[in-house]
């Protein structure tokens, strides 16, 4: 019998694999693809996911040391100023995401996981002990028992309906989406911003969602190739027999939401390129995370317009929300309802997402009332405190778990702290263990009967607390400020590490 299988070798069910390896759970991934896709669905990791990256040493094998958050990003296709916060958690990975999943496929393979690619899910039967699984391989059908099986494969998941979890939401289908790799003359090109000249709009600054009363353009100059892409709205029905989108269509696109005749040429290079056409959007959420011994991550759960890119950074979240407690119940040591938390904890993100997508796609409509609503909108994100509440929103850095003290990093997002002697905390999270990070040198006691479970590293950190109780997914669970915590700090702490971790061996 295995342990888990995960169904889908996507980023979030790779990264999922890769999680429970590392917490010492062999997971076998199905994937019904028999070749890693060469689609480019995503161009980047937008968001707290970017720190995920790099407190798993993933960052430096995609671009090296993590850098700075960026000085603006958009929302609604209006600029949002993030100087003007006081705290900047926007931060940009802008890798497509082939490149992602091939980083992910490496790591997994690197921890001993097996995929087996061109192996499809067709159907699924559960009870109280096990989930027995019809498989559809290449040389032919067959039968697997496991634990528990995550569903990672994505918004039509046949995970999720074989479960019998419903999938509620909405279906818009008035909108138009093309997008293309394309070269553009470089007369067009604005060396001081690398955005793109266009007669009677100025410059369109780079990756920017410009809106106008007829559509809305993205010009994105990656170091890989460019990518230009319009939306329009349209009450054309799809016709369920179109051909395939060729790049004179994107030039008419461009035409009728510039107004200009915008002279593409052919991408450069190999490839692959892009040339891809979309009819409308989803918007949909799984009524619930787990049936039984059933789970779903990612796509599978949520599905929501992509604009301001929040979709790997809710999805790779999940994958490592779920990941250390899946692990800690097949380990035995989980304590009552730990997996169910996961639902607790995630679901009320995805809706978060679903709302400010919901939000921003109201935004960038065309006609008039919207352009009003924009104004004022415009406004607000002249004010600092509005610039922080929707950088956090986008970011995912305003998730906060349900605190077990008052301390105001109980249930946040781990700072990115530096030791004293020059050790940044990712290194220290790579393992994807719970750590108790002590500056006070006394907790050590507390810590009797979970060192199996649990690291401490003793040491000295600046920051808004002298320990921290971190989860394997980067979330505090217990801390404090106290140059020596007291006994009610104390109990709060091992009432903190049984919560999470589990019954104590000496109990």
């Amino acid at each position: 019998m295995e342990d888990v299988v995960i169904a889908g070798a996507g980023p979030n069910g790779l990264m999922l694999a890769c999680e429970l390896a590392l917490a010492g759970i062999r997971p076998l991934v199905l994937e019904r693809l028999p070749e890693p896709t060469t689609e480019n669905r995503a161009n980047g990791l937008v968001g707290q996911v970017v720190r995920l990256f790099d407190r798993r040493g993933l960052h430096e094998r995609l671009a090296g040391p993590i850098g700075p958050p960026v000085p603006a990003f958009v929302f609604g296709a209006m600029r949002l100023d993030l100087t003007l916060a006081e705290r900047n958690p926007v931060n940009i990975l802008g890798v497509p995401q082939r490149r992602v999943e091939a980083m992910l496929n490496e790591r997994a393979a690197e921890l001993g996981v097996e995929v087996r690619r061109g192996h499809a899910l067709s159907g699924l039967v559960q009870d109280a002990e096990a989930v027995t699984l019809d498989v559809a391989g290449p040389e032919g059908d067959y039968r697997l028992t496991t634990r528990y099986l995550v569903g990672a494969d994505g918004g039509r998941s046949v995970t999720r309906k074989l479960a019998g979890i419903g999938f509620p939401g909405v279906t818009e289908d008035h909108t138009l989406s093309c997008t293309a790799n394309a070269t553009v003359p470089a007369e067009f090109a604005d060396a001081a911003s690398g955005g793109l000249r266009v007669p009677g709009h100025g410059v369109i600054p780079p990756f920017f969602h410009y809106r106008t009363e007829t559509g809305l353009f993205v010009y994105a100059p990656f170091p890989t190739g460019t990518l230009v892409t319009t939306m329009e709205w349209t009450d054309e029905p799809e016709t369920g027999d179109e051909r395939p989108m060729t790049l004179d269509e994107q030039r008419a696109s461009i035409r009728r939401v510039l107004g200009f005749d915008l002279p593409l040429g052919p991408p450069e290079g190999d490839g692959p390129h892009l040339l891809r056409r979309l009819r409308g959007r989803n918007t949909r959420l799984a009524d619930r995370f787990r049936e039984g011994r059933v789970l779903l991550v990612g796509d599978a759960a949520h599905v929501h317009s992509a604009i301001g890119g929040p979709g790997l950074n809710l999805g790779l979240q999940d994958a490592v929300g779920l990941g250390w407690k899946l692990a800690a119940e097949l380990h035995g040591w989980a304590p009552a309802g730990l997996l169910d938390t996961y639902e607790s904890e995630r679901r009320p993100v995805a809706e978060r997402v679903v709302m400010h997508t919901q939000a921003q796609s109201a935004l960038i409509t065309p006609g008039g009332d919207v352009t009003a609503l924009r104004e004022l909108f415009g406004e607000l994100l002249r004010l600092p405190g509005t610039v922080q509440h929707i950088a956090d929103l986008m970011a995912g850095a305003d998730i906060r778990y349900a605190p077990a003290t008052g301390h105001p990093l109980d249930g946040r997002w781990a700072p990115d702290l530096v030791l004293a002697d020059g050790t940044r905390l990712a290194e220290l999270t790579r393992t994807a263990r719970p750590l108790l990070l002590d500056a006070t040198a006394s907790l050590g006691t507390e810590l009797r009967g979970w060192t199996d479970r649990v690291d401490a590293v003793t040491a000295g950190f600046d920051g808004e607390a002298t320990a921290l109780l971190i989860r394997p997914d980067g979330y505090v669970a217990w801390a404090s400020s106290s140059a020596e915590p007291d006994d009610t700090e104390r109990k709060a702490l091992r009432v903190a590490l049984e919560r999470w971790f589990g019954t104590p061996l000496d109990a």
